[in-house]
């Protein structure tokens, strides 16, 4: 059963400001970083970590589906892996390509 008075509490807590504060964003703003650049950075990087030789969890996954073994399909990554790092690399010393097309909207 649904009061009246409880949906008009929720509503009046969804208008207010969330009492959680972001313990990085205030660091990342006083160090003169984009924060839209900053949430790139990272995506780019968790996206590296499947295929990297530490993490390899891809790698086993299409190991099974294709039935070679770990250091062909290892290799064969391997150029899709450097590809990565060289966007991440692009990302980091021309911090404008990542917000290029984002700022365009």
């Amino acid at each position: 059963m649904q009061y009246p008075d409880k949906a008009r509490r929720l509503r009046a807590r969804s208008r207010t400001p969330s009492p959680h504060k972001s313990i990085i964003m205030p660091m990342v703003l006083q160090a003169g970083i984009d924060p839209l650049w900053f949430g790139i950075f990272p995506m780019v990087v968790v996206e590296m970590s499947p295929m990297a030789p530490l993490g390899r969890f891809n790698l086993f996954v299409l190991q099974s589906l294709t039935g070679r073994d770990i250091l062909t399909v290892a290799h064969a990554a391997l150029p899709f892996f450097f590809l990565v790092i060289l966007a991440l690399c692009v990302i980091v010393v021309f911090p404008g390509s990542a917000t290029f097309l984002p700022e365009q909207m």
